[in-house]
């Protein structure tokens, strides 16, 4: 194995262990809705780390690695365990280091070695915020649009550390920068293709590597298209199962392997579309793989509530815009819809407007407001949708 190959397998190990540790040293609270209070789970894995995280004797030395300092306690050193071992092994093996240190102690560790490959440790936070979802970790698919704008500063603003995920490329570099310009530290951009398993997996794993694992995850991506079943083409519509269907199952199959690991519950909300109660002639692709999509979100509920992971869905009718980004779905099919209705761009929006009962126009603030309702646990529900439509008597039953 080269070293290359050799630091790839111990991130790898690290990446895998991290959020069972994360699990491990959240705090009780007490709350059924909320349970645990999660902490910020930082790796090290630099020569210089990898080196103290050899032995317990280092411990003596007079200095940590930076930025470990001895102010943060005597570092947890688990013996004899083997990160090749099934997930339920290492759970009971550190569990019960964290126990017996607790008990020596008198509280968890701030820091946990790992031979061979690096350290976790505790984020210092200087942040005396009582935000309602500080400290949780937010991931969001196909985020770099105006739906995933407005939900991403809605998440930022009520205490949480974002993972905005799009496909690479400078889309997604500008909008993390943006966000960034918000929340600072406190934001990540990581490129995942969602119909791709390798991408997805090694997706999670940079977040567990970054921030010790995942909390909240808002499945987002999707690509539209607008055609009448009898002109479809077979690849185009395949293309739309590979992204709202077969990407919306490997976000969940991860996401809850994740979840189950971690042990500290969860929340996903699936970013669904009013074209599921109530589709339309020429949009039979889209509404037909987004009702596969939120029909997947259901059945994780079903299959996950016994692990405290609720997954509820959000089915917005037309959003245009929010702030500078424009929707990609509207981007790609406005001209169209334009053309049939002989509007211009303002005219097409205020058609959409017009049609709900409250004459309301849907903002990516307002499917933010939503997903930030089951994110923040305000009742105890899963396998639940919120209409944000302005009231559709035709996507009834609501």
């Amino acid at each position: 194995m080269t070293d290359n190959e050799s630091k790839q397998n111990s991130l790898k190990q690290l990446a895998k262990i991290a959020p069972i540790v994360r699990g491990l040293l959240a705090e009780p609270t007490g709350n059924q809705d909320i349970p645990y209070d999660p902490v910020i789970l930082k790796s090290l894995t630099s020569k210089e780390a990898v080196d103290f995280a050899g032995s317990e004797k280092n411990t003596q030395a007079p200095e940590y690695p930076a930025p470990l300092t001895k102010e943060q306690g005597l570092p947890l050193f688990p013996e004899a365990l083997d990160l090749n071992s099934p997930a339920e092994e290492l759970r009971k093996k550190l569990s019960d280091a964290v126990s017996d240190y607790s008990t020596r102690h008198n509280s968890k560790p701030k820091i946990v070695c790992f031979r061979k490959i690096g350290i976790l440790y505790v984020d210092r936070q200087d942040d005396a915020s009582v935000l309602p979802l500080k400290n949780r970790v937010a991931l969001v698919t196909g985020a770099a649009g105006a739906i995933g704008y407005g939900i991403c500063c809605g998440l930022l603003e009520k205490g949480c550390h974002l993972v905005a995920t799009d496909l690479p490329g400078k889309k997604l570099d500008s909008f993390t920068a943006d966000l960034r310009q918000i929340a600072g530290d406190r934001v990540i951009g990581i490129p995942i293709d969602v119909t791709d398993e390798e991408s997805v997996v090694h997706g999670l794993e940079s977040v567990s590597l970054t921030w010790g694992g995942i909390d909240i995850v808002v499945v987002n991506a999707g690509i539209p298209l607008v055609s009448f079943l009898k002109d479809i083409d077979l690849d185009d519509f395949q293309r739309l199962e590979k992204v709202n269907v077969e990407g919306t199952f490997l976000t969940l199959r991860e996401i809850a392997r994740h979840f189950i690991l971690q042990g500290t519950g969860g929340d996903v909300i699936v970013v669904s579309t009013k074209n599921v109660p109530s589709p339309g002639a020429g949009f039979g692709a889209y509404s037909a793989t987004k009702a596969a999509s939120h029909q997947l979100g259901r059945i994780a509920s079903l299959e996950l509530a016994q692990y405290d992971v609720r997954v509820n869905m959000v089915a917005p009718d037309a959003v245009f815009s929010e702030g500078k980004y424009k929707s990609g779905l509207w981007e790609e099919i406005g001209p169209s819809r334009m053309k049939a209705r002989g509007l211009d761009e303002n005219g097409l929006q205020e058609y959409y407007q017009g049609r709900n009962l409250l004459k309301a126009k849907i903002t990516g603030r307002h499917v933010s407001n939503a997903v930030l309702f089951f994110a923040t646990r305000q009742t105890p529900t899963t396998g639940a949708t919120i209409p944000v439509d302005g009231g559709l008597p035709d996507a009834t039953p609501r």
